[in-house]
């Protein structure tokens, strides 16, 4: 009998190698001659640099080398544009007109020094010398956006504005003219950091085969030797990386941090080359979440129907493109929630400023929008006088709706089955446990939301993967070589599931080789939470091909496959009109909160979560995303303030800038796993990685709400930020 692998919680993979320290994450890696390097950052968040001096640097005890921009072949980078220098300073201007001389913001990278010891690099950084002419900056996107503002990119335009996306769908004049009940809202959401555990750090040599070979952590190896490669001046197939164990990722590591300069070290030296960021050095050089600002007005008839919405976003892009113009596409299909609405009309914008970058963080844009979204329909329901859940089943999108790009919406559509699994679940028809009006007071919240499964905008989703099948009479032995990355979601035993399931043998035969672009073919990032997706629908055609050669006898019998998701069509400019994704995840999540009104705290007692995943193939790593999920956004809503001032970040340690610990998690998360088959999904699965964040926040602040009485239009709601609205302070 075949063996069944998929919907079983089996032991992660990994887990023993991670537990007992086995696992080689970027800092633990040495070689023969190991040389160390420490990079020296702007410091500034706008200036021209007229001259460097390395001199004295290059002079200083066991310092090898020092690397400046003249010594960067191509040196521009970016994962969207190329509009960002390897490394800044006076040069020639490369190919997509960046001007290499100009930092944008504090943790552009000016130098690199490679030494003996980690000690003799640090040291010799302080004896470069910088001659910075300040320029005047843009700290604000409203400000960026006036022509009087001081031009960033003058190489891109005549505009700050890196991305403006119009939705315009039907009338929302006649559409406000048919409402009984019109809400107008203004909300803030702020930065988030990653706050991964493993900082960035990697090694760079040259391979046997001579090949400069990167083994850092990233989330689409593919794609850091297209942009390594680039900026060496280097065909690809001189370009190797390796991915180590990552721990975590979450967005934060699509875009280039260490990898280009430790390549440029190798390939110049001949010599193994490593580095390893402090916190402080992580937070101010990567990317973070888009702080935005949203202004509202929804409508809708006395009995509860939606007819019309406006939407202005303007989210701060920071000093580089990196992921923007996708983030905001996503913040734009998102900015209505998951009703249907029959007049819309959005505007949807990204700014450059000399902030730090902001880039990819789970959820992608969704969370900004939905947090717009789900308050206002939680103000609409407080004026119409009507349950919050009540008023989203009524409006809840459902086979044959149109989006608010104007297409219809992908099956299955489940909003309305994840709203009654979540409010069942909950139990959101019972009286709240504290109504009595006491120092503590508690609330209830409910919130939903939706995001894309995989790539959208037309570009072709696709996925490869190899399967090699061992053995002379029966499968001995399974080989499945794929090059997703594993940062700490399971992602490589959920593949060897479904790479089990398809052959029919155990989870035990299977082998996996991962992460290393010698050995495997493109099979894409691993973000929107498309893994799962992809790589099982990629895994399954291999393993089928490889099993049909199997049976006539060929041995090994070995079969690459690539898949390709369903067709998606980029925004039509004027009016957005479009089918941006193949596929969407939908959540619903209910809330109780504990308000301290006299210290101003939140404690969130617990939290409901209803996701469909179409099909959970570990249902055990399901609701470890859902949980870390929530603990994630959690943080982002109540605790984390990450303060930036003119383009300096001044929360850049833990010990400022604080995440949850296990003191302030919810005391109870409920999973509720919906399984609704999606119809090009691998057995049905979908995903699930950024869904459980997306509404957090707004269920969390419809429970302060209903607790305290004030509306929370800004977050994180930290002690001050309640206790001001309550008029303590």
């Amino acid at each position: 009998m075949a063996e069944i692998s998929i919907g079983k919680s089996l032991p992660r993979i990994d887990a023993r190698d991670k537990v007992t320290g086995q696992a080689l994450y970027s800092g633990d890696l040495a070689a023969p001659g190991l040389l160390h390097m420490q990079i020296l950052f702007a410091g500034r968040p706008h200036a021209r640099i007229a001259r460097i001096d390395a001199q004295a640097a290059e002079s200083a005890p066991d310092v090898v080398a020092v690397f400046t921009s003249k010594d960067v072949p191509v040196n521009e980078r970016g994962l969207q544009i190329q509009d960002q220098p390897v490394l800044c300073g006076p040069g020639p201007t490369p190919p997509q007109g960046v001007a290499t001389d100009i930092v944008r913001f504090e943790g552009d990278q000016v130098a690199a020094i490679v030494a003996r010891s980690e000690a003799a690099a640090a040291a010799a950084l302080k004896l470069i010398q910088v001659e910075y002419e300040d320029l005047p900056g843009v700290f604000d996107p409203v400000d960026g956006m006036q022509p009087a503002a001081a031009q960033l990119h003058p190489e891109r335009g005549d505009s700050n504005v890196c991305v403006h996306y119009k939705i315009r769908k039907g009338d929302v004049e006649d559409g406000f003219a048919g409402a009984d009940v019109i809400i107008e809202g203004e909300y803030k959401t702020p930065y988030q950091e990653h706050a991964y555990l493993q900082p960035e750090a990697g090694m760079a040599y040259i391979d046997e085969e001579g090949r400069v070979t990167v083994v850092a952590g990233g989330q689409w190896p593919h794609t850091d030797v297209r942009e390594i490669a680039h900026c060496l001046g280097l065909p690809q197939e001189q370009v190797r990386v390796i991915y180590p164990a990552i721990g975590g990722a979450f967005g934060g590591r699509e875009d280039m941090s260490v990898q280009i300069v430790l390549a440029l070290a190798a390939w110049k030296l001949k010599r193994p080359v490593r580095i390893i960021w402090s916190r402080r050095e992580s937070i101010i050089g990567h990317g973070k979440r888009h702080p935005s600002t949203l202004k509202a007005k929804w409508g809708a008839t006395k009995d509860g129907m939606l007819v019309a919405a406006e939407v202005e976003m303007i989210a701060d892009g920071g000093a580089y493109m990196y992921t923007s113009n996708k983030v905001l596409g996503n913040s734009a299909i998102t900015c209505t929630g998951p009703y249907f609405i029959p007049n819309v009309k959005a505007d949807i914008y990204g700014v450059y400023t000399n902030n730090v970058p902001t880039a990819a963080f789970r959820g992608f844009g969704a969370p900004q929008a939905l947090f717009m979204a789900e308050s206002q329909m939680n103000k609409l329901a407080e004026k119409l006088g009507m349950d919050p859940v009540e008023l989203r089943l009524k409006n809840a999108l459902k086979e044959g709706d149109l989006l608010n790009v104007g297409t219809p919406v992908p099956l299955p559509v489940t909003s309305s089955k994840v709203m009654k699994e979540a409010a069942k679940k909950f139990g959101w028809d019972k009286p709240a446990s504290n109504r009595s009006p006491s120092i503590l007071r508690r609330g209830r919240g409910f919130a939903a939301g939706f995001k894309n499964i995989g790539f959208s905008f037309g570009y072709q989703e696709n996925c490869w993967a190899k399967v090699e099948i061992h053995g002379n009479g029966k499968i001995e032995k399974v080989i499945v070589y794929h090059a997703g990355a594993e940062v700490g979601q399971g992602a490589h035993t959920v593949m060897a599931q479904m790479a089990a399931h398809a052959l029919g043998v155990g989870a035990d035969k299977i082998e996996m080789h991962t992460m290393d672009t010698a050995i495997t073919g493109d099979s894409g990032s691993v973000s929107a939470s498309r893994m799962t997706f992809m790589a099982g629908n990629s895994i399954k055609g291999a393993a089928e091909a490889a099993l049909k050669k199997w049976q006539a006898e060929e041995r090994p019998a070995i079969a690459e496959y690539k898949y390709f998701a369903p067709g998606t069509t980029p925004f039509e400019k004027e009016t957005g009109r479009s089918m941006p994704n193949f596929a969407y995840a939908y959540v619903a999540q209910a809330v109780e909160v504990e308000v301290d009104t006299e210290t101003g705290h939140v404690r969130v007692i617990r939290i409901t979560s209803a996701d469909d995943v179409g099909k959970a193939i570990n249902p055990a790593l399901v609701q470890g995303q859902i949980e870390g999920a929530i603990v994630q956004a959690q943080g982002h809503t109540i605790l984390e303030d990450m303060k930036v001032r003119n383009g300096k970040i001044l929360t850049d340690q833990f010990s400022t800038y604080l995440i949850p610990t296990i003191h302030d998690i919810p005391e109870k998360v409920e999973s509720v796993i919906v399984e609704e088959p999606d119809p090009n999904g691998p057995w049905g699965a979908r995903g699930v990685g950024e869904p459980p964040f997306l509404t957090v926040a707004p269920a969390i602040i419809a429970a302060v709400h209903d607790a305290t009485g004030i509306w929370l239009d800004e977050f994180p709601i930290t002690p001050e930020r309640v206790l001001r609205a309550l008029g303590k302070i």
